[in-house]
């Protein structure tokens, strides 16, 4: 697969490329991407997938947290990054709420898969939601899911804390797991758990783990597109490394433009516009003729 270039060069992951790196050993890619501009800066260095990730309620709208991300919301943004990046697997996550009944998962899915042209979707959760992710996966959607510190109810674990510290804890992520496994999903997702616990866990299944803060022992990793490159500044989590600082070159671009318009500098003749001096002076001919009128 082509890692960089043309759109024409790649071919898209598939399902089974992604159960088959549990085996292969090939790690995984996962970035998740707010908008169309991200999801070509993905396509183009080589992400495997390309997740919309609810979290985009925060970097994109300015929420405290994903709480507020709707499905029109997440609807309207797969659909940019669908079309940012044409060739890469693209997998929605479904916000808050969207998946508490049966009826309400299949109908929230659909619309990922339809209207957004989203090639798989992610809820949270494990046993408890063991019997929505088989009615996903019984339905023909492709499902993940996301266990570990699941933002969605990050309430009940006291804010955002590590999950899977004593061996009670841990065990029940295991549970959570293998009821994800049994469900049929193709790929789960750990958040915020002790890089020991996590490896352990993930050499007990058979589908491949991505981590979030779940160290190296995972098979394949996720951080946040603008966490990385250093354009979301509001906190950086401690599992995020930051590959770049965009805010800070964007920062120090707009203060060069604005001494630029102060200074009457910019714009100069290579970023403006010229006119036939014939067809001027006729105009300023005309123009003086109209103040005699």
């Amino acid at each position: 697969m082509a890692q960089a270039g043309a759109n024409a060069e790649r071919k898209k992951r598939t399902i089974q490329e992604i159960r088959d790196s549990k085996t292969s050993g090939e790690k995984m890619v996962y970035m998740s991407v707010p908008d169309y501009t991200a999801a070509k800066w993905a396509e183009t260095a080589g992400v495997d997938v390309a997740v919309v990730g609810d979290s985009l309620a925060m970097i994109a709208h300015g929420h405290p947290n994903t709480i507020p991300a709707t499905m029109d919301m997440m609807v309207m943004h797969a659909a940019a990054i669908r079309r940012g990046a044409p060739a890469t697997f693209v997998l929605g996550c479904m916000p808050y709420q969207s998946y508490n009944t049966v009826e309400r998962a299949l109908t929230n899915a659909t619309r990922f898969m339809q209207d957004a042209g989203s090639d798989a979707v992610k809820p949270q959760g494990g046993k408890s939601q063991a019997h929505i992710l088989k009615a996903l996966v019984d339905a023909g959607i492709p499902t993940a899911s996301h266990i570990g510190l699941t933002p969605h109810t990050v309430a009940m674990f006291g804010g955002f804390r590590i999950q899977g510290k004593t061996a009670a804890t841990a065990m029940k992520i295991l549970e959570d797991a293998l009821a994800i496994q049994d469900a049929g999903c193709f790929m789960l997702e750990f958040e915020a758990v002790p890089a020991k616990i996590a490896a352990v866990i993930s050499k007990q299944l058979e589908i491949p783990t991505i981590g979030i803060g779940a160290g190296v022992g995972t098979d394949g990793q996720i951080l946040l597109c603008h966490d990385l490159l250093g354009v979301f500044t509001d906190f950086k989590p401690k599992f995020t490394k930051r590959y770049a600082n965009l805010t800070e070159v964007a920062v120090s671009g707009i203060k060069a433009y604005i001494a630029d318009v102060k200074g009457g500098t910019f714009p100069d003749d290579d970023h403006s516009y010229g006119v036939d001096e014939k067809e001027y002076e006729k105009f300023l001919n005309l123009v003086e003729k109209r103040k005699h009128q």
